[in-house]
């Protein structure tokens, strides 16, 4: 049965978060088309600034555990949910590798552009290739980049294997890799079998979001296959032990499959 006061919240929380994003560009685009004031460290700061009024709006909170690396780290990440990036931003400065499918949203494209994102076409190979890219440059030049790389959501208590080619760019070019694991509470919080739109009237027509993300030390190695298989089995120890006693939907599932 459709609940039409999770709709209405989660309909006045979309408004809300757009309106609040229009009134940010409106007002930074003039004055940066005339003082050329944007630099990563200001767009970063007009990031976490939107942040501090989105996740409230949106009822998210967030348990963090670890802090940060202080150099310039490429920060790997699981994925459960649309608002991933919205918590992991609020603690780590970096451009977020991204679906395109988020470009098709024009006003948060706007912002998504202006604070840092590389955008990619996941089934096309040139569009990754790219990615890597310019992925190397951007770290190089000093500035974080947040990777995906199970490359899709994943609902499961089990991690999806984590894609090599970020882990083997990180090798060759002799950056660390810093591991986030970031779970969810609620089920209605995983993205699966639904469009971003679906989704989002899902997760934000309850009244709060509850998570974890714990930030883990910075790993290297001279082999990026292994460099891969100690992230994830650091990144699986996490998830296991972030349910344990927290009630949570992914709890109930592992405790069925023991």
């Amino acid at each position: 049965m459709i609940n039409p006061f999770s709709y209405l919240l989660a309909a006045i929380r979309f408004v809300l978060l757009i309106l609040i994003m229009a009134i940010f560009l409106l007002i930074y685009f003039p004055i940066d088309m005339i003082f050329k004031i944007s630099t990563p460290k200001r767009t970063f700061w007009l990031r976490r600034f939107y942040i501090a009024f989105a996740n409230p709006i949106l009822g998210i909170s967030c348990k963090v555990t670890g802090t940060p690396y202080e150099g310039t780290a490429l920060y790997v990440c699981n994925h459960r949910s649309l608002s991933d990036p919205l918590i992991v931003s609020a603690m780590v400065d970096s451009y977020v590798i991204a679906k395109a499918e988020v470009s098709k949203i024009p006003i948060l494209d706007a912002g998504a552009k202006l604070t840092g994102i590389i955008y990619v076409k996941r089934e096309n190979q040139d569009s990754r290739q790219a990615v890597r890219t310019k992925m190397v440059e951007t770290l190089k030049s000093g500035i974080n980049v947040l990777v995906y790389p199970e490359g899709t959501v994943n609902k499961e208590p089990q991690l999806m294997e984590y894609k090599p080619g970020t882990f083997i760019e990180a090798v060759k070019n002799n950056i660390p890799i810093v591991p986030l694991v970031l779970e969810y509470r609620s089920d209605k919080d995983l993205w699966y079998d639904s469009n971003l739109v679906s989704h989002f009237f899902k997760q934000f027509g309850k009244l709060f979001t509850q998570s974890k993300l714990v930030i883990g030390p910075p790993m290297t190695s001279d082999d990026g296959i292994e460099l891969r298989d100690r992230v994830m089995q650091w990144s699986q120890d996490q998830v296991n032990d972030m349910h344990k006693g927290w009630d949570s939907s992914i709890e109930k599932v592992m405790t069925k499959q023991v």
